[in-house]
Protein backbone atom coordinates (compact mmCIF):
# COMPACT_ATOMS: atom_id res chain seq x y z
CA UNK A 1 0.00 0.00 0.00
CA UNK A 2 2.79 2.40 0.74
CA UNK A 3 4.51 1.90 -2.69
CA UNK A 4 0.91 2.65 -4.48
CA UNK A 5 0.85 5.92 -2.24
CA UNK A 6 4.83 7.02 -3.83
CA UNK A 7 3.44 5.83 -6.96
CA UNK A 8 0.92 7.96 -7.14
CA UNK A 9 2.85 10.95 -5.77
CA UNK A 10 4.92 9.99 -9.21
CA UNK A 11 2.15 10.01 -11.20
CA UNK A 12 1.38 13.30 -9.92
CA UNK A 13 4.73 14.94 -10.35
CA UNK A 14 4.63 13.83 -14.00
CA UNK A 15 1.29 15.54 -14.44
CA UNK A 16 2.35 18.54 -12.69
CA UNK A 17 5.56 18.80 -14.92
CA UNK A 18 3.38 18.45 -18.16
CA UNK A 19 1.44 21.38 -17.03
CA UNK A 20 4.42 23.28 -16.32
CA UNK A 21 6.42 23.19 -19.78
CA UNK A 22 2.95 23.18 -21.19
CA UNK A 23 1.73 26.62 -19.47
CA UNK A 24 5.25 28.16 -20.20
CA UNK A 25 5.41 27.66 -23.65
CA UNK A 26 2.03 28.89 -24.31
CA UNK A 27 2.88 32.19 -21.74
CA UNK A 28 5.48 33.01 -24.55
CA UNK A 29 3.34 32.71 -27.60
CA UNK A 30 0.88 34.45 -25.34
CA UNK A 31 3.35 37.48 -24.86
CA UNK A 32 4.29 37.52 -28.72
CA UNK A 33 0.40 37.05 -29.65
CA UNK A 34 -0.44 39.75 -27.56
CA UNK A 35 2.42 42.24 -28.48
CA UNK A 36 1.54 41.38 -32.22
CA UNK A 37 -2.27 42.28 -31.86
CA UNK A 38 -1.31 45.69 -29.75
CA UNK A 39 -3.83 44.26 -27.51
CA UNK A 40 -3.76 44.99 -23.47
CA UNK A 41 -6.01 42.27 -22.61
CA UNK A 42 -3.90 39.24 -24.12
CA UNK A 43 -0.74 40.95 -22.42
CA UNK A 44 -2.31 41.39 -19.24
CA UNK A 45 -3.42 37.88 -19.21
CA UNK A 46 0.37 36.63 -20.45
CA UNK A 47 1.76 38.11 -17.29
CA UNK A 48 -0.86 36.12 -15.22
CA UNK A 49 -0.10 33.41 -16.91
CA UNK A 50 3.16 33.70 -16.04
CA UNK A 51 2.16 33.63 -12.09
CA UNK A 52 0.64 30.61 -13.07
CA UNK A 53 3.97 28.76 -14.48
CA UNK A 54 5.98 29.77 -11.81
CA UNK A 55 3.11 28.54 -9.00
CA UNK A 56 3.48 25.52 -11.29
CA UNK A 57 6.99 25.26 -11.16
CA UNK A 58 6.31 25.13 -7.00
CA UNK A 59 3.71 22.62 -7.02
CA UNK A 60 6.19 20.34 -9.24
CA UNK A 61 8.95 20.77 -7.13
CA UNK A 62 6.72 20.01 -4.00
CA UNK A 63 5.19 17.10 -5.16
CA UNK A 64 8.52 15.48 -6.11
CA UNK A 65 9.92 16.08 -2.40
CA UNK A 66 6.88 14.09 -1.73
CA UNK A 67 7.51 10.90 -2.75
CA UNK A 68 10.96 11.15 -1.01
CA UNK A 69 11.10 7.96 1.78
CA UNK A 70 10.98 8.99 5.26
CA UNK A 71 13.42 9.26 7.53
CA UNK A 72 14.29 10.02 11.14
CA UNK A 73 13.65 14.25 10.27
CA UNK A 74 10.26 13.06 9.08
CA UNK A 75 8.89 9.36 10.30
CA UNK A 76 5.86 9.80 8.15
CA UNK A 77 8.02 10.94 4.79
CA UNK A 78 7.48 13.77 3.14
CA UNK A 79 3.90 13.20 1.39
CA UNK A 80 2.86 16.78 3.16
CA UNK A 81 5.04 18.39 1.26
CA UNK A 82 2.46 18.44 -1.64
CA UNK A 83 -0.07 20.45 0.91
CA UNK A 84 2.44 22.73 1.29
CA UNK A 85 2.48 23.33 -3.22
CA UNK A 86 -1.60 23.46 -2.34
CA UNK A 87 -1.77 26.06 0.12
CA UNK A 88 0.63 28.42 -1.58
CA UNK A 89 -0.98 27.74 -5.22
CA UNK A 90 -4.00 28.26 -3.83
CA UNK A 91 -2.90 31.69 -2.18
CA UNK A 92 -1.57 33.06 -5.23
CA UNK A 93 -4.83 31.60 -7.14
CA UNK A 94 -6.78 33.54 -4.75
CA UNK A 95 -4.56 37.06 -5.11
CA UNK A 96 -4.70 36.86 -8.97
CA UNK A 97 -8.60 36.29 -8.88
CA UNK A 98 -8.89 39.59 -6.46
CA UNK A 99 -6.31 41.22 -8.56
CA UNK A 100 -8.36 40.68 -11.66
CA UNK A 101 -11.54 41.48 -10.20
CA UNK A 102 -10.22 45.05 -8.95
CA UNK A 103 -8.98 45.24 -12.54
CA UNK A 104 -11.92 44.19 -14.13
CA UNK A 105 -15.04 45.47 -12.13
CA UNK A 106 -14.24 49.44 -13.36
CA UNK A 107 -13.79 48.30 -17.28
CA UNK A 108 -17.59 47.75 -16.92
CA UNK A 109 -18.50 51.59 -16.56
CA UNK A 110 -15.25 52.30 -18.69
CA UNK A 111 -14.46 49.41 -21.03
CA UNK A 112 -11.81 49.18 -23.81
CA UNK A 113 -11.80 48.23 -27.33
CA UNK A 114 -9.50 45.63 -28.17
CA UNK A 115 -8.74 43.69 -31.59
CA UNK A 116 -11.35 41.06 -31.95
CA UNK A 117 -9.83 39.09 -34.58
CA UNK A 118 -6.72 38.18 -33.16
CA UNK A 119 -7.83 37.74 -29.71
CA UNK A 120 -10.27 35.19 -31.59
CA UNK A 121 -7.43 32.87 -32.59
CA UNK A 122 -5.48 33.57 -29.29
CA UNK A 123 -8.54 32.51 -27.22
CA UNK A 124 -8.84 29.10 -29.24
CA UNK A 125 -4.99 28.50 -28.99
CA UNK A 126 -5.22 29.14 -25.44
CA UNK A 127 -8.52 26.39 -24.74
CA UNK A 128 -6.87 23.93 -26.52
CA UNK A 129 -3.23 24.01 -24.45
CA UNK A 130 -4.67 24.81 -21.07
CA UNK A 131 -7.52 22.04 -21.68
CA UNK A 132 -4.58 19.72 -22.84
CA UNK A 133 -3.39 20.21 -19.35
CA UNK A 134 -6.50 19.90 -16.93
CA UNK A 135 -7.59 16.49 -18.80
CA UNK A 136 -4.16 15.45 -17.45
CA UNK A 137 -4.76 16.73 -14.23
CA UNK A 138 -8.60 15.88 -13.78
CA UNK A 139 -6.75 11.74 -13.13
CA UNK A 140 -4.81 13.01 -10.82
CA UNK A 141 -5.97 11.87 -7.21
CA UNK A 142 -3.93 14.78 -4.72
CA UNK A 143 -4.95 17.83 -3.39
CA UNK A 144 -2.10 19.09 -5.15
CA UNK A 145 -3.24 18.26 -8.68
CA UNK A 146 -6.81 19.37 -7.86
CA UNK A 147 -5.74 22.87 -7.11
CA UNK A 148 -3.11 23.21 -10.01
CA UNK A 149 -6.42 21.74 -12.12
CA UNK A 150 -8.32 25.14 -10.98
CA UNK A 151 -5.31 27.28 -12.17
CA UNK A 152 -5.62 25.79 -15.60
CA UNK A 153 -9.55 25.57 -15.03
CA UNK A 154 -9.47 29.34 -14.43
CA UNK A 155 -7.25 29.83 -17.55
CA UNK A 156 -9.37 27.78 -20.06
CA UNK A 157 -12.41 29.11 -18.59
CA UNK A 158 -10.39 33.04 -18.78
CA UNK A 159 -10.19 31.99 -22.45
CA UNK A 160 -13.49 30.58 -23.20
CA UNK A 161 -14.70 34.31 -22.13
CA UNK A 162 -12.25 36.18 -24.30
CA UNK A 163 -13.41 34.00 -27.21
CA UNK A 164 -17.40 34.64 -26.70
CA UNK A 165 -16.53 38.06 -25.89
CA UNK A 166 -14.29 38.66 -29.18
CA UNK A 167 -16.97 37.14 -31.24
CA UNK A 168 -19.73 39.42 -29.77
CA UNK A 169 -17.09 42.25 -30.07
CA UNK A 170 -16.23 41.13 -33.61
CA UNK A 171 -19.57 41.57 -35.15
CA UNK A 172 -21.08 44.16 -32.49
CA UNK A 173 -20.21 47.23 -30.59
CA UNK A 174 -20.04 45.42 -27.18
CA UNK A 175 -17.21 46.14 -25.17
CA UNK A 176 -18.62 45.73 -21.69
CA UNK A 177 -19.54 41.77 -22.19
CA UNK A 178 -15.64 40.78 -21.64
CA UNK A 179 -15.49 42.25 -18.23
CA UNK A 180 -18.88 40.90 -16.76
CA UNK A 181 -18.21 37.71 -18.23
CA UNK A 182 -14.57 38.06 -16.88
CA UNK A 183 -16.32 38.74 -13.52
CA UNK A 184 -18.54 35.74 -13.61
CA UNK A 185 -15.31 33.13 -14.39
CA UNK A 186 -13.37 34.96 -11.44
CA UNK A 187 -16.00 34.69 -8.51
CA UNK A 188 -16.45 30.96 -9.83
CA UNK A 189 -12.94 30.33 -9.54
CA UNK A 190 -12.85 32.11 -5.68
CA UNK A 191 -15.96 29.41 -4.49
CA UNK A 192 -13.72 26.51 -5.68
CA UNK A 193 -10.27 27.46 -3.95
CA UNK A 194 -11.97 28.59 -1.00
CA UNK A 195 -13.03 24.47 -0.78
CA UNK A 196 -10.06 23.00 -1.47
CA UNK A 197 -8.55 25.70 1.06
CA UNK A 198 -10.60 24.21 3.70
CA UNK A 199 -9.91 20.54 2.73
CA UNK A 200 -6.31 21.20 3.00
CA UNK A 201 -6.55 23.32 6.30
CA UNK A 202 -8.45 20.15 8.00
CA UNK A 203 -5.75 18.19 7.08
CA UNK A 204 -2.93 20.13 8.18
CA UNK A 205 -5.04 20.56 11.37
CA UNK A 206 -5.22 16.63 11.82
CA UNK A 207 -8.86 16.73 11.37
CA UNK A 208 -10.94 12.89 10.27
CA UNK A 209 -10.97 12.06 6.66
CA UNK A 210 -14.57 12.74 5.40
CA UNK A 211 -15.09 9.79 3.38
CA UNK A 212 -14.20 7.73 6.60
CA UNK A 213 -17.29 6.97 9.12
CA UNK A 214 -15.44 6.43 12.58
CA UNK A 215 -18.98 4.74 14.26
CA UNK A 216 -18.82 2.36 11.23
CA UNK A 217 -14.88 1.61 11.96
CA UNK A 218 -15.36 1.33 15.42
CA UNK A 219 -18.98 -1.51 15.17
CA UNK A 220 -16.95 -3.83 12.05
CA UNK A 221 -13.84 -3.86 14.87
CA UNK A 222 -15.91 -4.98 17.50
CA UNK A 223 -17.84 -7.56 15.37
CA UNK A 224 -14.61 -9.24 15.42
CA UNK A 225 -14.59 -12.28 17.97
CA UNK A 226 -12.71 -11.99 20.83
CA UNK A 227 -13.00 -7.91 20.81
CA UNK A 228 -15.01 -6.41 23.32
CA UNK A 229 -14.22 -2.93 22.76
CA UNK A 230 -12.73 0.11 20.58
CA UNK A 231 -11.85 3.49 22.40
CA UNK A 232 -9.51 6.05 21.92
CA UNK A 233 -9.86 6.00 18.31
CA UNK A 234 -8.13 8.93 16.45
CA UNK A 235 -7.78 9.30 12.44
CA UNK A 236 -6.15 11.48 9.94
CA UNK A 237 -4.44 11.53 7.07
CA UNK A 238 -0.87 12.84 6.11
CA UNK A 239 -1.74 14.22 2.53
CA UNK A 240 -5.27 13.64 1.33
CA UNK A 241 -4.74 9.94 0.36
CA UNK A 242 -2.30 8.36 2.34
CA UNK A 243 -4.83 7.51 6.45
CA UNK A 244 -3.63 6.88 9.86
CA UNK A 245 -5.31 5.72 12.43
CA UNK A 246 -4.29 4.74 16.43
CA UNK A 247 -6.60 3.02 18.40
CA UNK A 248 -7.06 1.10 21.97
CA UNK A 249 -8.54 -2.29 21.54
CA UNK A 250 -9.93 -4.22 24.59
CA UNK A 251 -9.87 -8.22 24.18
CA UNK A 252 -12.59 -10.33 25.94
CA UNK A 253 -9.95 -12.58 27.81
CA UNK A 254 -6.09 -12.51 28.61
CA UNK A 255 -4.79 -13.86 24.86
CA UNK A 256 -1.64 -14.53 23.62
CA UNK A 257 0.66 -13.33 21.55
CA UNK A 258 0.07 -15.86 18.85
CA UNK A 259 -3.60 -14.82 19.31
CA UNK A 260 -3.14 -10.81 19.20
CA UNK A 261 -1.42 -11.08 15.87
CA UNK A 262 -4.14 -13.45 14.40
CA UNK A 263 -6.50 -9.96 15.85
CA UNK A 264 -4.01 -7.65 14.41
CA UNK A 265 -4.25 -9.35 10.94
CA UNK A 266 -8.35 -9.26 11.11
CA UNK A 267 -8.24 -5.12 12.55
CA UNK A 268 -6.05 -4.55 9.60
CA UNK A 269 -7.95 -5.93 6.85
CA UNK A 270 -10.64 -3.92 7.77
CA UNK A 271 -8.76 -0.95 8.07
CA UNK A 272 -7.44 -1.65 4.73
CA UNK A 273 -10.69 -1.65 3.01
CA UNK A 274 -11.46 1.82 5.06
CA UNK A 275 -8.37 3.12 2.81
CA UNK A 276 -6.67 3.38 6.39
CA UNK A 277 -3.29 2.06 5.13
CA UNK A 278 -1.08 2.97 8.45
CA UNK A 279 -2.56 1.49 12.32
CA UNK A 280 -1.57 1.96 15.22
CA UNK A 281 -2.99 -0.44 17.97
CA UNK A 282 -3.01 -1.18 21.52
CA UNK A 283 -4.36 -4.14 23.24
CA UNK A 284 -6.03 -3.81 26.78
CA UNK A 285 -7.91 -6.70 28.86
CA UNK A 286 -11.24 -5.71 30.40
CA UNK A 287 -9.26 -5.79 33.93
CA UNK A 288 -7.02 -3.50 32.79
CA UNK A 289 -7.41 0.52 33.32
CA UNK A 290 -6.87 2.80 30.48
CA UNK A 291 -4.26 5.31 31.03
CA UNK A 292 -5.11 8.06 28.25
CA UNK A 293 -7.41 10.62 29.50
CA UNK A 294 -10.82 10.55 27.79
CA UNK A 295 -10.43 6.99 26.86
CA UNK A 296 -14.23 6.36 25.72
CA UNK A 297 -13.29 8.45 22.93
Amino acid sequence: MHQKSEHNHGESSKNIRYAFFLNLIFTIIEFVGGILTNSMAILSDAIHDLGDSITLGLAWYFQKVATKNRDEKYTYGYKRFSLLGAIINSVILTLGSVLILIETIPRIFNPEVADAKGMIWLAIIGIIANGAAVLRLKKGKSINEKVVSLHLLEDVLGWAAILIGSIIMYFFDIPVIDPILSIGISVYILIHVVRNIGETLRIFLQGSPENINQEIIIEDLTAIEGIREVHDLHLWSVDGNYHVATMHVVTENIISMEEIATLKVKIRNILDEKQIHHATIEFETIEEKCLIGNCSL
